[in-house]
């Protein structure tokens, strides 16, 4: 089936994608990992030690723009988690994800599928974010299959494999192109109560369905320290649970390049973080050095501060650069407040993506000092963990250890708090349910565990019916959305007006959700601010106004406010007026004209303003300043008064004034504007004078406003203010 490629400059076609659905078949299969170019390879001026092929597509970071837009790719997949609970929703959010680096894109749950007993086929808006049933999976991995053609680069689709219908969701993954998933016999004990027999034997069967289709594996080892009452506390426990996740998985007959652990750093300021988070991933590494490593930040310490997460973030990329990491995830950085919005994805992506790049070849630059404290931490934890791994054998096994109570205890093995997660052996979900194979069982399919007893002469154990499904995907049974009321199509026909028929709304989940995010400093305690800061939204129109963070500035000076609410307020693009982009001059004609004229201008940074560094590359030629196309200029300096700029344009002859106005408070940029142009009209020479006014707070608009002739912010070259002097003096007839 032939699609359609992306155009970069339309928006995705949900519909379109949904179309014959019932026939799509997913091109490849298989975990993909990022392509590295041996020796480094060189983009723009800078040559990169670990970086990988580059994105035929992509949004770069920032700062780029001052570094000719390069957009260099690091080493580690690039994960992304997304959770609007709409998969319609979802596939635009996937691809602003890959535009901005993410490779493997993990659709969480919201519903919990941990307890679900059997596939949920055909089920609409209610599994949320799982793409459990087909027509999600489908539709996901469709989209993806379009958008890493766009970006150039193959996308890795995730979800989980957990609960007992694990191993039914494992043949639906396999049968669909899932590429990743979380698979972890001990997380369904621990966490939701799954019979501990139970969770092993679906987990074997599982494991076994993901091999044969490659499904890279996630383990769930880091729940421990996102649970424990001390998280820091059960590190030698997460050794032991990674090694039991590890040697069972490949006892079961999955290849160790499949395998992957899911490492978290188990601390966070204020804490003395490092101290903590080093050793464990040496001892980590040092340990599993066969297999992969995937590094997640500890949603246990995220606040409702995205700012707070993403600076512990940074400190856990910088961990994961000194001590290797294949997959780098990017928890959303508003986790602590359940609030999955678009562009918070795109904020975890680029603080992964900004550090491990600025990060680029560290260990050639920095080695890891065994020699001193961090080494005997090393050792230490590594020798904890043995002897809990030896004390849980001589307890009878991981599953007499369980009973007891070993797992997820806050002490620092060997010492216990008594405070662990224990399971009965002979209860949770499940229970009684396994039975045994008769000697003469026999299963006709494909990657399937344990004793398949074949016929004589079969080969394959699916030829019998001609092939499973894995093997024949013409025979997967399609079956769509159940609940006419609630479909996704009912919900895009909700949306169209916002996608597709010409009314603009904010959003931050879902199509055409209305909501906006308030940030604002209210001068009283936390409590009257947080009461106050309601009102006030809703004085301001917004609907359901929450306060979803509150920071204390000063227990009696003041409060940071950040409130959500919607608005239901929709804009026509058609009423929209556009203005067409500026089109510039060629270099050629902007220097015969400024040659023609003898174009003279005067600058300085006005009022009591100290800032120069902007207009001095305004005007000087090493940074393509003015001066490089011709221009003569007097620069008078910094905290010059107005009246004496308007006096040297006088005495020069100068064609034009600049000014620089960085500070803006008390809108002081504005009134320096009006002044300069009230005192070239007093002094009589405002017809002949071209004003112009730049700063970080001013725009064309503000400055026109103001009695400017034009205006400059962010980003501006001394090329854009040539191209404006020079039409401005043609328009007037200089």
């Amino acid at each position: 089936m032939t699609m359609r490629e992306l155009d970069p400059k339309v928006k995705i076609d949900i519909e379109e994608i949904l179309q014959d659905l019932e026939h799509y078949r997913p091109p490849r299969k298989g975990w993909t990992w990022r392509e590295p170019v041996p020796g480094g390879y060189k983009v723009g001026k800078f040559h990169y030690k670990t970086m990988t092929k580059p994105l035929a597509r992509s949004v770069p970071l920032p700062a780029a723009k001052y570094f000719d837009s390069i957009d260099p790719q690091p080493q580690p997949v690039i994960t992304t988690e997304i959770a609007s609970g709409r998969f319609e929703d979802d596939i635009r959010r996937m691809r602003m994800a890959a535009w901005h680096g993410a490779d493997h894109i993990m659709v969480i749950r919201t519903t919990g599928q941990s307890h679900i007993d059997g596939l949920l086929e055909g089920t609409p808006e209610g599994v949320g974010g799982v793409p459990i049933t087909r027509k999600q999976i489908r539709a996901s991995r469709k989209a993806c299959d379009l958008i890493e053609k766009e970006v150039g680069r193959p996308i890795n689709f995730h979800s989980y494999v957990s609960g007992v219908a694990g191993p039914e969701v494992a043949v639906l993954f396999a049968e669909e192109g899932i590429n990743g998933a979380h698979q972890d016999p001990q997380y369904n004990v621990l966490y939701r109560n799954v019979n501990m027999y139970r969770s092993f034997v679906d987990a074997a069967e599982a494991k076994k369905v993901m091999a044969g289709a490659r499904i890279f594996q996630i383990d769930g080892a880091h729940n421990a320290n996102a649970t424990a009452k001390e998280g820091w506390s059960v590190m030698p426990e997460l050794l032991v649970q990674h090694g039991i996740n590890s040697a069972f998985s490949v006892a079961v007959g999955m290849p160790k390049d499949l395998i992957g652990l899911s490492t978290v750093p188990p601390c966070a300021p204020p804490a003395p973080k490092i101290w903590y988070d080093l050793p464990y991933a040496v001892a980590l590494r040092d340990f599993f050095s066969e297999y992969k490593m995937r590094a997640q930040q500890n949603t246990r310490y995220i606040e409702a501060d995205i700012e707070e997460a993403t600076r512990t973030h940074v400190i856990d990329t910088l961990i994961s650069a000194l001590t290797r990491a294949d997959i780098q995830s990017t928890i959303t950085p508003d986790e602590g407040r359940n609030v999955p919005w678009h562009y918070n994805n795109i904020r975890g992506i680029e603080t992964a993506k900004q550090t491990l790049v600025a990060l680029d070849g560290i260990q050639e630059l920095v080695k890891i000092d065994r020699s001193g404290p961090l080494g005997e931490m090393v050792r230490d934890l590594k020798e904890r963990a043995i002897c809990f791994l030896e004390e849980m054998l001589e307890t009878g096994g991981y599953f007499a250890a369980v009973e007891k109570g070993f797992f997820v205890d806050s002490g620092r093995y060997p010492e216990r708090n008594g405070d662990g997660i224990a399971r009965d052996g002979k209860g949770g979900v499940g229970a009684g349910t396994i039975v045994p194979r008769d000697p003469d069982y026999m299963a006709p399919v494909c990657s399937h565990f344990g004793h398949n007893h074949l016929p004589t002469g079969v080969q394959k154990a699916c030829d019998p019916i001609d092939g499973c499904t894995l093997c024949k995907p013409e025979k997967i049974v399609y079956i769509d959305e159940l609940d006419p009321s609630d479909t996704c199509h009912v919900r895009l026909e909700k949306t169209w007006p916002y996608r597709k028929g010409g009314l603009i709304k904010p959003e931050a989940e879902w199509a055409g959700d209305g909501t906006m995010l308030l940030q604002f400093f209210l001068p009283e305690e936390i409590d009257v601010a947080r009461v106050a800061a309601l009102e006030i939204a809703k004085k301001m129109g917004l609907s359901d106004p929450e306060v979803i963070n509150a920071q204390v500035m000063h227990p009696a000076e003041g409060t940071f406010l950040e409130v959500k609410g919607k608005v239901d307020i929709a804009i026509d693009k058609k009423t929209l007026k556009i203005p067409p982009k500026e089109v510039m001059l060629p270099e050629e004609e902007l220097r015969a004209a400024v040659k023609q004229w003898g174009l003279k201008v005067v600058a300085a940074t006005v009022g009591e303003d100290e800032h120069s560094v902007g207009l001095r590359e305004i005007l000087d030629i090493k940074h393509g300043g003015i001066e490089k196309y011709g221009v003569k200029y007097h620069y008078l300096g910094t905290s010059v008064p107005v009246g004496k700029l308007v006096d040297a344009a006088i005495e020069t002859g100068a064609h034009a004034i600049l000014i620089s106005t960085i500070i803006s408070h008390n809108d002081v940029h504005k009134a320096m504007m009006r002044k300069l142009d009230e005192l070239c009209r007093e002094k009589g020479i405002r017809d002949k004078v071209v004003l112009i006014s730049g700063g970080t707070q001013v725009t064309r608009e503000i400055a026109r406003e103001n009695g400017m002739d034009d205006g400059f912010g962010r980003g501006t070259k001394g090329i854009h203010v040539v191209d404006a002097l020079v039409k401005i003096m043609r328009k007037r007839g200089l």
